[in-house]
């Protein structure tokens, strides 16, 4: 199994969405070799998206021109990540909830990985996702709770359940913890509910 482990959170130790993806990953190699890529995009710092920053493959990148220097590693960078993403036969990604989103470094991250020709294209029927196959589980961290009557407000699991299922992610699991910026009461009941799921997961 080739696994990919993105984490996005800027809390470090402190982030319940990182113990999360680790307590996934953990489950999912309790029996299994595994061959296992880990990214931390609080750390890699990607920029925005550009011509220049998107990967080789994109068909904007030519835009920017020939690359020298800092701009060629950016671009290199970006590759790689395209590279590892179409590799992954399983990916896990832990991502908190930031002003009713997904954090900006996970978009930079999403943004190389939707890639015309590579993870979808556009035909006679419209758009088909390319990147099938592959097994994706998120573990979500937000401070409220989203029910029914405030769904309109939830824009992390509902946008990654749209772009991943664009480019062909059928194979979509989230592991979902709630409620924690409730009082400690509330933020140990969200999590214990979160660990119950991930022990639940099929390795």
């Amino acid at each position: 199994m080739k696994l990919l482990h993105i984490d996005s959170s800027i809390l470090g130790a402190g982030s319940v969405s990182r113990e999360l993806s680790a307590l996934v990953v953990a489950r999912l190699t309790r029996d299994a070799q595994a061959e296992l890529t880990y990214r931390d995009l609080a750390v890699d710092d990607l920029p925005h998206l550009a011509p220049a920053t998107l990967p080789g493959a994109h068909p904007l990148s030519a835009m920017a021109g020939p690359l020298e220097g800092p701009a060629q590693a950016t671009r290199a960078t970006s590759d790689r990540i395209l590279e590892e993403f179409l590799a992954a036969d399983t990916v896990v990604i832990g991502v908190p909830m930031y002003n009713f989103t997904i954090p900006s470094q996970l978009k930079a991250w999403i943004d190389r990985i939707v890639v015309p020709g590579k993870t979808f294209r556009y035909g006679e029927a419209g758009a088909e996702g390319l990147a099938t196959g592959k097994r994706v589980i998120v573990a979500l961290a937000r401070g409220a709770v989203f029910g029914p009557d405030r769904a309109s407000a939830e824009h992390a699991e509902s946008y990654l359940r749209t772009v991943l299922g664009f480019i062909g992610i059928t194979d979509l699991e989230f592991v979902l913890a709630e409620g924690l910026a409730a009082g400690e009461p509330s933020k140990a009941k969200g999590v214990a509910a979160a660990r119950d799921a991930i022990g639940q997961l099929a390795a």
